[in-house]
């Protein structure tokens, strides 16, 4: 039978806690960069709803402004067509002449 000398059991020991810190060290490492993606889909999210919160409030919310100025004066607009028909000069009227051709043209 074979002696075992002290540099033998103390190498194999060495060697097994090398392979264990290893393992330890790359789950370790595993966890850390399962925690990196993390972080990065948090400041992703984060970005996400500066970026909806800042575009609503410099595009959508003037465009809302906007339409609702332009609904007024297309509303005001279509007031003022159809006064024309009521108004003691609608036979020579140059608006309504105007308005007239351009939706013969626009056919």
């Amino acid at each position: 039978m074979m002696q075992l000398n002290w540099t033998e059991i103390l190498l194999g020991l060495m060697t097994l806690l090398g392979s264990c810190g290893w393992f330890v060290a790359g789950k370790k490492y595993k966890q850390e960069v399962e925690g990196m993606k993390t972080d990065n889909q948090m400041k992703k999210l984060d970005l996400s709803s500066e970026f909806a919160v800042k575009f609503k409030e410099l595009i959508v919310g003037p465009l809302e402004d906007e339409v609702a100025k332009l609904r007024t004066e297309v509303k005001d607009l279509k007031d003022a067509i159809e006064g024309v028909y009521d108004c003691p000069y609608r036979d020579d009227c140059p608006v309504r002449d105007k308005l007239r051709k351009q939706s013969e043209r626009d056919n």
